[in-house]
């Protein structure tokens, strides 16, 4: 079993939290897109972002000091997004630790699928980026089916904590041997059931802790998840289709 996650805009380097303990498994296809980022002007790179004169102002920046070889920082530990804070992976016990690294993948438009101890420097490349000026019109069509024959060369489950901008990489590839349950988590918001970006990211962190913590193998026992009031609905579930609800109230937690 596999669980997918996304990554987050925001991504710091540390080099002393944690040790690499390996390298990206797509590193020949980053290097073309770096080669390929790093050959834009300032305009094209905006166009490309579609980001603030600040952010790109960063992000370029970022692109500068990008090495793909040296002084690289673990992903789990790199992005720093709200998934990631609720995560806590500095927190993990050792055996969650080991568990993640063999069983959790976080999605990437730059580096396609990373093991949470893959070392990595910061970058901007979002799943969705329209590739102007590139060989291939969109990341979609440039990782192809790559990523998920890579999910299931040993797999024949992923548990999908990802957004649909990620997890679109792996749902076209899909068969009878090849199975996705997605994970999904609403809350009441004007009198309607919905799903809140900033909430389900925190409650995506949250269950990946979970998972890791009890080492789960078994897809049913992610059923039993109840952080944040949480509760598994199984009459709006599906095979494939996990749904958690909750009234808690987030803006007193």
């Amino acid at each position: 079993m596999k669980i997918i996650i996304a990554p987050a805009k925001k991504m710091k380097r540390d080099l002393d939290s944690f040790s690499v303990k390996s390298k990206p498994q797509f590193l020949t296809q980053t290097r073309i897109l770096a080669k390929f980022l790093k050959s834009r002007t300032s305009q094209q790179l905006k166009e490309l972002w579609q980001a603030s004169d600040k952010v790109v102002a960063a992000s370029q920046k970022q692109l500068e000091e990008l090495d793909l070889e040296n002084k690289l920082t673990p992903a789990i530990i790199s992005f720093s997004g709200i998934q990631y804070q609720y995560m806590a992976p500095d927190l993990f016990t050792a055996p969650a630790l080991n568990y993640i690294q063999d069983n959790l993948r976080i999605l990437s438009g730059f580096y396609g699928s990373l093991r949470p101890f893959d070392g990595i420097s910061p970058y901007r490349l979002e799943m969705k980026t329209s590739m102007i000026g590139f060989k291939d019109y969109s990341l979609y069509h440039f990782w192809n089916q790559q990523i998920a024959d890579d999910l299931f060369k040993n797999d024949e489950l992923v548990i999908n904590l990802a957004s649909k901008e990620y997890s679109r990489v792996v749902a076209p590839y899909l068969n009878k041997n090849r199975k996705m349950i997605t994970i999904d988590f609403q809350e009441q918001k004007g009198g309607k059931w919905r799903t809140i970006a900033t909430h389900a990211k925190m409650a995506r962190g949250e269950m990946v802790r979970f998972i890791a913590e009890k080492q789960i193998k078994n897809p049913a026992d992610l059923q039993d998840f109840h952080d944040f009031d949480f509760q598994f609905v199984p009459e709006k579930s599906k095979e494939d289709h996990y749904l958690f609800r909750t009234d808690f109230d987030f803006k007193r937690r």
